[in-house]
Protein backbone atom coordinates (compact mmCIF):
# COMPACT_ATOMS: atom_id res chain seq x y z
CA UNK A 1 0.00 0.00 0.00
CA UNK A 2 1.44 3.76 -0.89
CA UNK A 3 2.22 6.38 1.90
CA UNK A 4 -0.16 8.34 -0.24
CA UNK A 5 -2.96 5.91 -0.25
CA UNK A 6 -2.27 5.69 4.12
CA UNK A 7 -2.56 9.24 4.04
CA UNK A 8 -6.01 9.68 2.49
CA UNK A 9 -7.27 6.85 4.08
CA UNK A 10 -6.08 8.86 7.54
CA UNK A 11 -8.07 11.88 6.07
CA UNK A 12 -11.14 10.66 4.76
CA UNK A 13 -13.21 9.88 8.27
CA UNK A 14 -12.77 13.52 9.19
CA UNK A 15 -13.49 14.80 5.80
CA UNK A 16 -16.86 12.18 6.17
CA UNK A 17 -17.80 13.06 9.68
CA UNK A 18 -17.52 17.19 9.67
CA UNK A 19 -19.02 19.87 7.22
CA UNK A 20 -18.17 23.52 5.47
CA UNK A 21 -14.98 25.00 4.71
CA UNK A 22 -11.49 22.89 5.61
CA UNK A 23 -8.82 25.06 6.56
CA UNK A 24 -5.04 23.17 7.24
CA UNK A 25 -2.09 24.60 8.71
CA UNK A 26 0.76 24.63 6.17
CA UNK A 27 4.39 25.10 7.14
CA UNK A 28 5.71 24.14 4.10
CA UNK A 29 7.22 20.84 6.08
CA UNK A 30 6.78 16.93 4.97
CA UNK A 31 3.77 16.31 7.66
CA UNK A 32 1.91 19.75 6.13
CA UNK A 33 2.25 18.90 2.70
CA UNK A 34 1.43 15.72 2.98
CA UNK A 35 -1.60 16.48 4.72
CA UNK A 36 -2.41 19.11 2.32
CA UNK A 37 -1.86 16.25 -0.68
CA UNK A 38 -4.17 13.71 1.04
CA UNK A 39 -6.90 16.74 2.24
CA UNK A 40 -7.01 17.71 -1.76
CA UNK A 41 -7.29 14.17 -3.18
CA UNK A 42 -9.89 12.84 -0.80
CA UNK A 43 -12.01 16.66 -0.20
CA UNK A 44 -13.90 16.39 -3.81
CA UNK A 45 -16.68 19.41 -3.40
CA UNK A 46 -15.36 20.15 -0.32
CA UNK A 47 -13.77 24.04 0.17
CA UNK A 48 -10.27 23.19 1.35
CA UNK A 49 -7.68 26.44 2.38
CA UNK A 50 -4.11 25.75 3.21
CA UNK A 51 -3.37 28.45 5.99
CA UNK A 52 0.45 29.74 5.72
CA UNK A 53 1.92 31.68 9.12
CA UNK A 54 5.10 33.66 8.37
CA UNK A 55 6.29 33.85 11.75
CA UNK A 56 9.14 36.90 10.71
CA UNK A 57 11.96 34.53 12.82
CA UNK A 58 14.01 33.70 10.37
CA UNK A 59 16.17 35.57 7.90
CA UNK A 60 14.25 33.83 4.76
CA UNK A 61 11.09 33.48 6.07
CA UNK A 62 9.04 35.93 3.42
CA UNK A 63 10.43 33.87 0.56
CA UNK A 64 9.77 30.49 2.47
CA UNK A 65 6.17 31.38 2.89
CA UNK A 66 6.22 32.77 -0.69
CA UNK A 67 7.73 29.58 -2.10
CA UNK A 68 4.77 27.04 0.27
CA UNK A 69 2.37 29.21 -1.41
CA UNK A 70 3.27 28.50 -4.95
CA UNK A 71 4.12 24.93 -4.20
CA UNK A 72 0.36 24.61 -2.70
CA UNK A 73 -1.37 26.37 -6.28
CA UNK A 74 1.00 24.03 -8.06
CA UNK A 75 -0.71 20.85 -6.33
CA UNK A 76 -3.75 22.49 -7.24
CA UNK A 77 -5.48 24.95 -4.59
CA UNK A 78 -7.08 27.53 -5.67
CA UNK A 79 -7.30 29.62 -2.87
CA UNK A 80 -3.96 29.61 -0.44
CA UNK A 81 -4.56 32.09 3.12
CA UNK A 82 -0.70 33.05 3.51
CA UNK A 83 -0.01 35.49 6.49
CA UNK A 84 2.95 37.61 7.70
CA UNK A 85 2.33 37.94 12.42
CA UNK A 86 3.98 39.45 15.07
CA UNK A 87 5.62 37.02 17.48
CA UNK A 88 5.86 38.62 21.12
CA UNK A 89 9.07 36.78 22.79
CA UNK A 90 7.45 36.31 26.28
CA UNK A 91 8.30 32.82 27.11
CA UNK A 92 11.14 31.25 24.82
CA UNK A 93 10.74 31.02 21.18
CA UNK A 94 8.21 27.61 20.62
CA UNK A 95 6.06 28.63 22.92
CA UNK A 96 5.52 32.50 21.80
CA UNK A 97 5.15 31.49 17.86
CA UNK A 98 2.93 28.77 18.77
CA UNK A 99 0.67 30.82 20.70
CA UNK A 100 0.74 33.38 18.40
CA UNK A 101 0.04 31.21 15.46
CA UNK A 102 -3.06 30.06 17.04
CA UNK A 103 -4.50 33.21 17.79
CA UNK A 104 -3.92 34.07 13.43
CA UNK A 105 -5.53 30.63 13.07
CA UNK A 106 -8.64 31.57 15.39
CA UNK A 107 -8.40 34.47 13.58
CA UNK A 108 -8.71 32.79 10.40
CA UNK A 109 -10.92 30.15 10.75
CA UNK A 110 -13.89 33.07 12.28
CA UNK A 111 -13.13 34.74 8.59
CA UNK A 112 -13.90 31.99 7.03
CA UNK A 113 -16.73 30.72 9.52
CA UNK A 114 -15.26 27.42 9.61
CA UNK A 115 -14.86 24.60 11.75
CA UNK A 116 -12.47 22.72 10.93
CA UNK A 117 -9.07 23.20 10.85
CA UNK A 118 -6.27 20.10 10.03
CA UNK A 119 -3.23 19.86 11.23
CA UNK A 120 -0.56 17.41 10.28
CA UNK A 121 1.07 16.25 13.43
CA UNK A 122 2.46 12.59 13.34
CA UNK A 123 2.59 10.09 15.70
CA UNK A 124 6.82 10.67 15.55
CA UNK A 125 4.88 14.60 17.38
CA UNK A 126 3.41 12.52 19.83
CA UNK A 127 6.25 10.37 21.28
CA UNK A 128 8.75 13.56 21.47
CA UNK A 129 5.77 15.50 23.60
CA UNK A 130 5.42 12.13 25.98
CA UNK A 131 9.62 12.33 26.54
CA UNK A 132 9.09 16.08 27.17
CA UNK A 133 6.50 15.84 29.24
CA UNK A 134 8.39 12.73 31.60
CA UNK A 135 11.84 14.98 31.60
CA UNK A 136 9.06 17.76 32.97
CA UNK A 137 8.06 15.35 35.48
CA UNK A 138 4.02 16.20 34.07
CA UNK A 139 0.75 14.60 35.39
CA UNK A 140 -1.40 12.54 33.53
CA UNK A 141 -3.11 14.90 31.37
CA UNK A 142 0.39 16.66 29.98
CA UNK A 143 1.84 13.12 29.00
CA UNK A 144 -1.34 12.30 27.41
CA UNK A 145 -0.15 14.61 24.73
CA UNK A 146 -2.21 16.39 21.64
CA UNK A 147 -5.30 15.24 21.42
CA UNK A 148 -6.98 14.24 17.74
CA UNK A 149 -9.41 16.83 18.50
CA UNK A 150 -9.28 19.74 20.58
CA UNK A 151 -12.34 22.27 19.90
CA UNK A 152 -11.79 22.94 15.81
CA UNK A 153 -8.29 21.57 15.58
CA UNK A 154 -7.78 18.04 13.92
CA UNK A 155 -5.12 15.97 14.02
CA UNK A 156 -5.93 13.21 11.28
CA UNK A 157 -2.06 12.29 10.91
CA UNK A 158 -1.76 10.82 15.00
CA UNK A 159 -1.58 7.22 13.82
CA UNK A 160 1.26 8.10 10.66
CA UNK A 161 5.19 8.39 11.24
CA UNK A 162 6.97 11.35 9.66
CA UNK A 163 8.94 8.90 7.65
CA UNK A 164 5.67 8.46 6.08
CA UNK A 165 4.90 11.69 5.38
CA UNK A 166 8.04 12.41 3.41
CA UNK A 167 6.91 9.32 1.51
CA UNK A 168 3.71 11.05 0.62
CA UNK A 169 6.12 14.33 -0.69
CA UNK A 170 7.89 12.03 -3.13
CA UNK A 171 5.72 10.26 -4.44
CA UNK A 172 3.77 13.15 -5.79
CA UNK A 173 7.07 15.18 -6.54
CA UNK A 174 6.98 17.53 -4.01
CA UNK A 175 9.98 19.03 -2.35
CA UNK A 176 9.26 19.52 1.74
CA UNK A 177 10.85 22.67 2.94
CA UNK A 178 13.57 21.86 5.72
CA UNK A 179 13.12 24.01 9.03
CA UNK A 180 16.67 25.28 10.31
CA UNK A 181 15.14 25.54 13.76
CA UNK A 182 14.28 21.61 13.63
CA UNK A 183 18.16 20.87 13.28
CA UNK A 184 19.27 23.46 16.38
CA UNK A 185 19.83 21.70 19.63
CA UNK A 186 18.81 24.48 21.68
CA UNK A 187 15.59 23.28 21.33
CA UNK A 188 14.57 20.38 24.07
CA UNK A 189 12.21 18.83 21.16
CA UNK A 190 14.90 18.94 18.66
CA UNK A 191 17.60 16.90 21.22
CA UNK A 192 14.73 14.17 21.56
CA UNK A 193 13.90 14.09 18.17
CA UNK A 194 17.75 13.43 17.08
CA UNK A 195 19.58 12.13 19.58
CA UNK A 196 17.37 10.36 22.50
CA UNK A 197 14.86 8.77 20.61
CA UNK A 198 17.56 7.32 17.66
CA UNK A 199 19.42 5.68 21.07
CA UNK A 200 16.43 4.57 22.37
CA UNK A 201 15.71 2.81 19.30
CA UNK A 202 19.31 1.45 19.18
CA UNK A 203 19.36 0.30 22.44
CA UNK A 204 15.79 -0.73 23.43
CA UNK A 205 14.56 -2.21 19.78
CA UNK A 206 12.63 -0.49 17.10
CA UNK A 207 9.41 0.43 17.76
CA UNK A 208 10.05 3.32 20.29
CA UNK A 209 8.00 6.00 18.72
CA UNK A 210 4.58 3.95 18.15
CA UNK A 211 4.51 2.40 21.97
CA UNK A 212 5.17 6.13 23.66
CA UNK A 213 2.17 7.63 21.03
CA UNK A 214 0.02 4.06 22.42
CA UNK A 215 1.08 4.86 26.07
CA UNK A 216 0.09 8.52 25.29
CA UNK A 217 -3.79 7.61 24.02
CA UNK A 218 -4.00 5.70 27.06
CA UNK A 219 -3.08 8.40 29.20
CA UNK A 220 -5.39 10.48 28.01
CA UNK A 221 -8.25 8.05 28.28
CA UNK A 222 -7.50 7.94 32.17
CA UNK A 223 -7.19 12.03 32.27
CA UNK A 224 -10.01 11.94 30.72
CA UNK A 225 -12.52 10.03 32.62
CA UNK A 226 -10.57 11.44 36.08
CA UNK A 227 -11.55 15.15 34.86
CA UNK A 228 -14.84 13.83 34.30
CA UNK A 229 -15.06 12.61 37.94
CA UNK A 230 -13.52 15.85 39.02
CA UNK A 231 -15.99 17.54 36.76
CA UNK A 232 -19.43 15.76 38.75
CA UNK A 233 -17.60 16.51 41.82
CA UNK A 234 -17.67 20.04 41.69
CA UNK A 235 -21.45 19.90 40.13
CA UNK A 236 -23.17 18.11 42.82
CA UNK A 237 -20.66 18.94 45.88
CA UNK A 238 -19.36 21.35 48.06
CA UNK A 239 -16.27 21.89 46.53
CA UNK A 240 -14.36 24.60 48.80
CA UNK A 241 -15.48 22.21 51.70
CA UNK A 242 -12.34 20.79 53.60
CA UNK A 243 -14.47 17.63 54.84
CA UNK A 244 -15.94 16.56 51.35
CA UNK A 245 -11.92 17.71 49.08
CA UNK A 246 -10.18 15.56 51.84
CA UNK A 247 -12.62 12.45 51.10
CA UNK A 248 -11.24 12.65 47.70
CA UNK A 249 -8.26 10.16 46.41
CA UNK A 250 -5.57 12.79 45.06
CA UNK A 251 -5.60 12.10 41.72
CA UNK A 252 -9.28 13.65 41.90
CA UNK A 253 -8.77 15.82 44.15
CA UNK A 254 -5.61 17.77 42.48
CA UNK A 255 -8.04 18.33 39.25
CA UNK A 256 -10.29 20.00 41.35
CA UNK A 257 -7.97 22.43 42.92
CA UNK A 258 -6.12 23.05 39.27
CA UNK A 259 -10.22 23.92 38.02
CA UNK A 260 -11.08 26.27 41.16
CA UNK A 261 -7.79 28.27 41.36
CA UNK A 262 -8.03 28.53 37.80
CA UNK A 263 -11.52 30.10 37.86
CA UNK A 264 -10.29 31.81 40.77
CA UNK A 265 -7.89 33.86 38.22
CA UNK A 266 -4.97 32.06 37.49
CA UNK A 267 -3.86 32.45 34.05
CA UNK A 268 -4.66 29.07 31.66
CA UNK A 269 -1.81 26.34 31.80
CA UNK A 270 0.26 28.55 34.45
CA UNK A 271 -0.34 26.25 37.76
CA UNK A 272 2.63 23.24 38.39
CA UNK A 273 2.77 20.31 40.98
CA UNK A 274 4.85 22.55 42.84
CA UNK A 275 2.45 25.59 42.87
CA UNK A 276 -0.61 22.53 44.37
CA UNK A 277 1.57 21.21 46.97
CA UNK A 278 0.72 23.84 49.45
CA UNK A 279 -2.44 24.34 48.62
CA UNK A 280 -3.06 20.05 48.94
CA UNK A 281 -1.06 20.44 52.06
CA UNK A 282 -3.98 23.13 53.26
CA UNK A 283 -6.52 20.21 53.05
CA UNK A 284 -4.29 16.88 54.50
CA UNK A 285 -1.62 18.48 56.05
CA UNK A 286 -3.03 21.23 57.96
CA UNK A 287 -0.62 22.52 60.68
CA UNK A 288 -1.96 26.22 60.78
CA UNK A 289 0.34 26.94 58.14
CA UNK A 290 -0.86 30.71 55.90
CA UNK A 291 -2.09 31.70 52.80
CA UNK A 292 -0.35 30.29 49.17
CA UNK A 293 -0.16 32.81 46.61
CA UNK A 294 -0.17 31.34 42.71
CA UNK A 295 0.02 32.57 40.02
CA UNK A 296 -2.47 35.94 39.05
CA UNK A 297 -2.27 36.71 41.94
CA UNK A 298 -4.63 34.00 43.56
CA UNK A 299 -4.30 33.38 46.77
CA UNK A 300 -5.46 30.24 48.36
CA UNK A 301 -5.99 29.77 52.25
CA UNK A 302 -8.43 27.97 54.66
CA UNK A 303 -10.85 29.29 57.00
CA UNK A 304 -13.23 27.56 59.22
CA UNK A 305 -12.94 24.82 57.50
CA UNK A 306 -13.40 25.53 54.11
CA UNK A 307 -11.51 26.93 51.08
CA UNK A 308 -10.88 30.88 50.37
CA UNK A 309 -9.64 31.51 47.14
CA UNK A 310 -8.97 35.23 46.32
CA UNK A 311 -7.32 37.14 44.02
CA UNK A 312 -5.92 40.38 44.28
CA UNK A 313 -8.61 43.29 43.71
CA UNK A 314 -11.02 41.01 44.33
CA UNK A 315 -13.60 39.91 46.86
CA UNK A 316 -13.09 36.37 48.35
CA UNK A 317 -14.71 33.02 46.84
CA UNK A 318 -15.60 31.59 50.01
Amino acid sequence: MDSTLIARQAVRPWIESTSGSILLGVSGGADSLALAIATLLEAKDREVIPVVIDHGLQELSREVAAQTVLKLKELGFNQVESRRIVVELNDGIEASARRARYAAFDEIAATYKSSVFFLGHTENDLAETVLLGLARGSGTRSLSGMPEVNGIYIRPFLHITRAMTESVCAENSVAPWSDPHNENREFSRVRVRHDILPIMERDLGPGISSALARSSRILREDADALDLIAATFMEESDALAIDQLAALPRAIRSRVLRALIYEAGAPSGSLTYDHITPVEALITAWHGQGATSLPGGVKVERISGRLSLLQQGSSANE
